[in-house]
């Protein structure tokens, strides 16, 4: 029996004990997950060529290193290299995470991308390895770029990855410049170059504004097709949407509604305050809350009520029902509730934290103009963020960006020079004042003030490295507050 034939039974045996990996000289080679092969003799030798969707490869086999049930290992040449390598087929006792694979498939293709990108440069230490110490994903692939006496750090991301991962790109990038200029020796790092699929870098372009200059971030798109990468320049960012609802549109919604507004405030007479209503960004509804959690809803005279699905019509005898589910609310989402696991006292907490801000600006900052506190203004799509915005004025004018966290949350810096940007550029255009806010107060024309407010524990330890690569017209204050905000705010630290 040949070499090649032994080799191919030996391929077969493993094969057939259930999923193999393949690695070379130590790599991984994801991208031959679910692989065919096919053993060629050349010689007195053998050629291995594996292949899948994404790969093809072919090697010389040398000899067989060692063979057992559970791994075979050749020694091979690549052809034009005179070294020998290693190739290990290893079987593996359950097959890998797709996700995982579609990562490390994408590490190795992002890799050759980058050779082709930059034919004068090399690719260093790429990797999806998570790194919680340092706030690194395994989401997207990271490493070094070498051009020379320069290098660059670079961060790309998959076409497989959900909308709100490639979105979130850019905090983890920062963080990624941060640490790679931080152990720079010899070379430099002169800044980022962030790597998104095709059309999906709009948001990130237009968050990079906000971004200082000595950060030097470039963005490519690539196409999923070619795999070839394209610059993307500040002036592609285009529209992004925000928009603000007249005043006089939101107050015409809440004196439709008046009289349901009366009867549903008048049910938690007992609680002043819990219970608010607020007209959302481009709807003519009102939406019911107490202390933040909505659990009703006004649209074009009928009212529903409940959570959630489980949602339905407000019969003319019905105030009863509406009345017990106030009470349970009362009971259960209260600062002194005996059972702060229970669903309603734990649901919404950013919106209850807004709603005692709302409630009281001068908890949070005796600056504040307490008569106008705008909640979402202006609005835009993209759904729920997770974060509160509130947008105010100081006594003397002064805009002020308030973002609300109640827990840790990495992308807050981020999230919140989103919101800034907006408020920037609807001030600019003097819309303010057009759209009916800020009535009697001859705004400041310099750039927002941009504060974070979340509970003194919960700011993210990566958030004082992403705040130092926000441009300087950006003042951020941190507002650190009491841990038990829900029996009243109270700031124990500004900074």
């Amino acid at each position: 029996m040949n070499e090649a034939t032994q080799l191919a039974e030996a391929l077969e045996e493993l094969a057939a004990s259930g999923p193999v990996e393949v690695h070379e000289d130590g790599e991984w080679l994801a991208e031959l997950a679910g692989l065919e092969y096919e053993v060629r003799p050349a010689g007195k030798q053998a050629l291995v060529h594996l292949w899948s969707e994404s790969r093809n490869l072919t090697r010389r086999v040398l000899r067989v290193a060692e063979r057992s049930p559970e791994r075979l290992v050749l020694e091979v040449q690549r052809f034009g290299r005179p070294k020998a390598g290693r190739l290990e087929f290893l079987r593996a006792n359950a097959a890998r995470p797709a996700r995982r694979i579609t990562r490390e498939q994408f590490r190795a293709r992002f890799g050759r991308m980058l050779a082709e990108q930059f034919p004068d440069a090399r690719a260093e230490s790429l990797t999806t390895a998570a790194d919680l110490e340092h706030s690194f994903s395994g989401n997207y692939t990271r490493g070094l770029l070498i051009e020379g006496r320069r290098s660059w750090a670079v961060l790309g991301v998959s076409p497989g990855e959900d909308p709100a991962t490639i979105e979130a790109i850019l905090s983890f990038g920062l963080l990624w410049l941060d640490r790679t200029r931080q152990r720079a020796e010899r070379r430099g790092v002169e800044g980022l170059r962030l790597f998104l699929p095709e059309r999906a870098g709009r948001m990130t372009l237009y968050r990079l504004q906000a971004v200082t200059p000595s950060a030097n971030v470039e963005l490519f798109e690539f196409s999923e097709t070619t795999w070839l990468a394209r610059r993307v320049e500040a002036g592609d960012v285009g529209n992004v949407e925000s928009w603000l609802t007249p005043r006089r549109e939101v107050e015409a919604t809440l004196a439709a509604a008046g009289r349901v507004v009366e009867r549903i405030g008048a049910l938690a007479a007992d609680a002043p305050n819990a219970i608010a209503s607020a007209v959302p960004p481009g709807t003519r509804e009102v939406a019911f809350r107490f202390r933040g959690l909505e659990f009703a809803r006004w649209s074009e005279g009928k009212l529903v009520f409940g959570f959630g699905g489980e949602r339905h019509e407000l019969a003319r005898d019905g105030w009863g029902e509406l009345e017990t589910l106030v009470r349970e609310l009362d009971l259960r989402r209260n600062c002194l509730a005996e059972d702060v696991n229970y669903p309603l006292f734990r649901a919404a907490p950013e919106r209850w934290l807004e709603s005692l801000v709302l409630a009281d600006p001068s908890s949070v900052d005796a600056q504040l103009d307490p008569r106008h506190l705008y909640s979402q203004a202006p609005a835009f799509s993209g759904g729920d963020r997770g974060v509160m915005d509130l947008l105010g004025t100081t006594r003397q004018g002064r805009l002020v960006v308030i973002e609300l966290k109640a827990s840790e949350d990495l992308h807050m810096p981020i999230q919140a020079v989103d919101y800034w940007l907006r408020v920037r550029a609807h001030q600019r255009e003097g819309e303010f004042a057009s759209y009916g806010y800020f009535t009697g107060v001859e705004l400041d024309p310099r750039p927002p003030l941009l504060w974070l407010v979340a509970p003194g524990l919960r700011f993210h330890p990566a958030t004082d490295i992403l705040l130092r690569y926000l441009a300087p017209e950006i003042q951020v204050t941190r507002i650190g507050l009491n841990e038990n905000w829900r029996r009243g705010l109270r700031v124990i630290f500004r900074m």
